[in-house]
């Protein structure tokens, strides 16, 4: 099978928030960079839209969000490159590993000597706050501490939007607006697989909206990380969004039919209602659905910075043996982005309707394959229904099709699921592994011919 090529950014420091989309404004292709390969002519059609079916445009969106951070005064940035890839971390907090845990005066030490407090803790990981000292300042006195074995920037992260007879679902919305699932075979693909309970599927996202008549009898078990409770309500509509494409009942008569018909979503808030969250705050949520019995979970978010926590998250969960699926980006450069450039995960750009690479994708080595991104209808927050663009939107393509594999052949590990993924992706633009389309286009029907048992 196809092994998979990867940038391995370790220490360059990368940046710039990676917002997730509908299908308008896109961003200006690198300086220099090689003109992305067309499969034909983009017919730019006009977003389609219906009284209960709106295109919003959420890259403009992120992109005001993140023009909000680079002013925010207790924001700073890390510029990557010259064309302006930038990430975000909080200027006054600190994200510290200890080897060993500290005692309560230990800790009560190490607030007064920063002048603030410890605000979280996740095992060995703990985040604090200072009321006056900056980051550098906070950081030399850590660094200062045989017992610890990090300090980073608390980071902050953020969505990445934009043979045998085939099963038609009855979805009210399906004929005319989901063009996405015939486009990757997953109609052909339900004659082999529509999944099973057995094979949970976690979202580290917004949260969902816990009561959409779309998705509610697909909700399992939930967490909320900001609020440390089980109700991970969504209040931005990404995350709701994202589990639409994965798990949206097909076949009820109503709104929108998802990839999968059985297998249960497990909605884990770690973004806030304006749509970004923080490393240790993801990285929590990667460990909680681990623990809570994930098979697959989805990370339509990121940012150009590596970070210690979440990939340490990221090991914890490929060891025990989760798929990881990840978003590339909406920023249009080859920048790596993470947690998508991480190894063990598989990272996904996105394509147009016509198929061809999305201009607002990000690329490069470390993209593994494509999915569809733009004009992609699914659940929104408040009961609604949506069509956004973006990265984002392609990863839970990706997603739900490693939870059918898992589901039509159990004894499959996340590696041999993710190279089945990519053996059977449909080949675009340059023959064989491109940075534009990796491995080419899933195919549903494909992957879960090779992995029937």
């Amino acid at each position: 099978m196809k092994r998979r090529y990867r940038i391995w950014a370790a220490t360059s420091a990368v940046v710039a928030l990676l917002v997730a989309a509908a299908a308008l404004g896109r961003p200006a292709l690198e300086e220099n960079a090689p003109a992305p390969p067309r499969l034909k002519p983009f017919d730019a059609e006009v977003a389609p839209t219906h009284p209960t079916v709106v295109a919003l445009d959420s890259l403009s969106a992120g992109e005001q969000l993140k023009q909000q951070l680079n002013k925010h005064p207790r924001i700073r940035e890390i510029l990557h490159n010259r064309r302006g890839d930038r990430s975000h971390y909080f200027a006054n907090e600190i994200v510290v590993r200890f080897r060993a845990l500290p005692s309560e005066s230990r800790l009560q030490q190490m607030e007064a000597a920063i002048a603030g407090q410890l605000i979280k803790q996740v095992d060995h990981v703990f985040v604090f706050r200072s009321r006056g000292q900056t980051y550098e300042e906070i950081r030399r006195y850590f660094r200062s501490l045989p017992m610890v074995d990090y300090c980073e920037p608390h980071y902050i992260y953020m969505q990445n939007e934009w043979n045998k007879p085939a099963l038609i679902p009855n979805d009210s919305f399906y004929a005319r607006y989901q063009w996405n699932l015939p486009a990757i075979h997953t109609e052909a693909g339900w004659t082999l697989s529509r999944g099973k309970q057995t094979v949970p599927v976690a979202i580290i996202d917004s949260g969902v909206d816990l009561t959409h008549p779309d998705l509610i009898r697909r909700l399992g078990p939930g967490y909320n990380v900001l609020a440390d409770d089980r109700s991970p309500n969504d209040e931005n509509g990404h995350g709701t969004h994202v589990a639409g494409i994965i798990a949206s009942q097909p076949n009820n008569d109503e709104g929108v039919a998802g990839i999968t018909w059985f297998n249960p979503i497990m909605a884990v808030k770690a973004l806030n209602a304006d749509g970004y969250g923080t490393s240790i705050d993801v990285a929590k949520g990667i460990r909680w659905a681990v623990d809570h019995g994930a098979k697959v979970i989805n990370l339509s978010l990121g940012n150009y910075q590596p970070s210690s926590v979440l990939e340490e998250a990221i090991r914890y969960a490929a060891a025990h043996d989760v798929v990881l699926v990840a978003a590339s980006g909406n920023d249009s450069t080859s920048q790596p982005s993470f947690p998508a450039a991480y190894p063990e995960v598989i990272s996904v750009g996105a394509v147009d309707p016509d198929l061809s690479y999305a201009l607002y994708s990000n690329y490069g080595e470390y993209i593994d394959v494509v999915a569809p991104g733009t004009n992609i209808a699914s659940t929104f927050a408040g009961h609604r229904y949506a069509a956004l663009s973006g990265t984002s939107m392609a990863a839970p393509h990706v997603t739900a099709l490693a939870a059918l594999i898992r589901s039509v052949n159990p004894r499959l590990s996340n590696d041999e699921v993710r190279d089945i993924i990519l053996e059977s992706a449909d080949d675009l633009g340059e023959r064989g592994k491109d940075p534009y389309y990796g491995y080419g286009l899933i195919n549903v029907y494909r992957a879960l011919e090779l992995a029937k048992p």
